[in-house]
C-alpha cells in the first residue's frame, strides 16, 4: 500500500511539473489584422514604422505576434470583404488605415478592438464618442489633417510672395472635406488669395485637374487628395506638377520623395510607430473605450531643391532653415 501511495505521489508531482510547461508551449500567439486602403507597397515606410514600434515593445513578427497584412489596393469596394476575413480569423486587434477602412471595421464588429490611424476627425465622423473617452471598440491616433491645411497655403505664400491664385486639388467625398475646405478658405481670406477648387474623385482626374489649373492661371497647387485615390499615384502627380511648372505643396513626405516640391504635415511614420503602443496596451488588458485618442506629436516640412531648380523656383533661406529634411 505504501509503495502504491509513493508511486501515485511521484506521478502527481511529474504531472504538476509537466502541465505548466505544456500550457506555456500551447499559449496562443496574439494575432493583429492590419488593413490598408492603399497598396502595401505604396506605404512601405509606415508599415516598417509599425513593425519598429512593436519591436521596441518586445514583439517580433512571426515569433510572439502574428500580423495578417491586408490591402484594398485603392478599391473601396474590396474593404468590406477584407474586414469580414479578419473578423472570421478572430484577430485579437484590427489596425486600420484611414476613415473608410476604420468605419467599415467598426460596422463589422463591436467586439474586436480597432486601432485607427490616418483619421482626421474621429469625433465628427462618428468613429468615437470623444477623444478623451472613445466609448466603444475604436481608439487610436488622429491626424489633424483638416486643421493644418491652412498652414500649407501659408507656406506657399512664403515661397511665392506674389501668390494670388491657387488651385486646390481635393476629394469632395472625403469625410473631412467640409472642415478642410473651411480651414483653407480662412487662410485664403487672410492672405488675399483666390482659390480654384478641383475635385479629384479618381486617379484619372489628376491630369485633367492640372490642365484646369493651368487654364485658370493658377500660381501654385495645393494637393489635398484622398489617400485612397492618390497613394499609388504620387510619382505621377509630382511629375505632372513639374511638367506644368507649378509649385505644389503636399501633405505627406512621400510625395516629395517621389519628386514633389514640398510637403508639410503630420509625420505619418511616427503615428504608425505609436499605433504599436495601443496594440501593446490592449493585448495587456486595456479596453479601447478607456484609451484616449491621441493627437500628432511630430510635424515635418520637407523640401526638394532639385525639383525647385527644375521649375525655376528659389526657396527663401528662412523657409529652408525651418525644413526638417532637404532633398538636393
Amino acid at each position: 500500500m505504501i509503495r502504491r501511495i509513493v508511486v501515485c505521489l511521484l506521478i502527481t508531482a511529474l504531472l504538476l511539473a509537466v502541465l505548466p510547461a505544456e500550457a506555456q508551449q500551447t499559449k496562443k500567439i496574439p494575432g493583429v489584422g492590419y488593413l490598408a486602403g492603399a497598396s502595401l507597397s505604396s506605404q512601405l515606410t509606415r508599415n516598417e514604422a509599425f513593425r519598429q514600434g512593436l519591436r521596441e515593445l518586445g514583439y517580433v513578427e512571426g515569433k510572439n505576434i502574428v500580423i495578417e497584412w491586408r490591402s484594398a489596393e485603392g478599391k473601396r469596394d474590396r474593404v468590406p470583404a477584407l474586414v469580414a476575413e479578419l473578423v472570421r480569423l478572430k484577430m485579437d486587434i484590427i489596425v486600420t488605415d484611414g476613415p473608410t477602412v476604420t468605419r467599415t471595421a467598426k460596422e463589422a464588429t463591436s467586439t474586436i478592438p480597432i486601432v485607427m490611424t490616418g483619421v482626421g476627425d474621429a469625433v465628427g465622423s462618428g468613429l468615437v464618442a470623444s477623444l478623451a473617452r472613445p466609448g466603444g471598440n475604436v481608439t487610436g491616433l488622429s491626424t489633424l489633417r483638416p486643421e493644418i491645411s491652412g498652414k500649407r497655403l501659408e507656406l506657399l505664400k512664403e515661397i511665392l510672395p506674389r501668390l494670388s491664385r491657387v488651385a486646390v486639388f481635393t476629394t469632395s467625398m472625403s469625410q473631412d472635406y467640409a472642415q478642410t475646405k473651411k480651414e483653407i478658405d480662412l487662410a485664403a481670406g487672410a492672405f488675399g488669395v483666390k482659390l480654384q477648387y478641383l475635385d479629384v474623385l479618381d486617379p484619372k482626374h489628376v491630369e485633367s485637374a492640372f490642365r484646369a489649373a493651368d487654364k485658370g492661371r493658377a500660381d501654385a497647387v495645393l494637393v489635398r487628395v484622398s489617400g485612397r485615390i492618390a497613394d499609388s499615384h504620387r510619382k505621377e502627380i509630382a511629375e505632372l506638377a513639374v511638367k506644368s511648372r507649378l509649385p505644389a505643396i503636399y501633405e505627406r513626405a512621400e510625395y516629395v520623395e517621389a519628386g514633389g516640391l514640398m510637403s508639410y504635415g503630420v509625420s505619418i511614420n511616427d503615428l504608425y510607430r505609436r499605433a504599436a503602443i495601443y496594440v501593446d496596451k490592449i493585448l495587456k488588458g486595456a479596453k479601447p473605450a478607456d484609451l484616449p485618442v491621441e493627437q500628432p506629436m511630430k510635424f515635418e516640412l520637407i523640401i526638394n531643391l532639385k525639383t525647385a531648380k527644375e521649375i525655376g523656383l528659389v526657396i527663401p533661406p528662412n523657409v529652408l532653415a525651418r525644413a526638417d529634411k532637404v532633398i538636393k
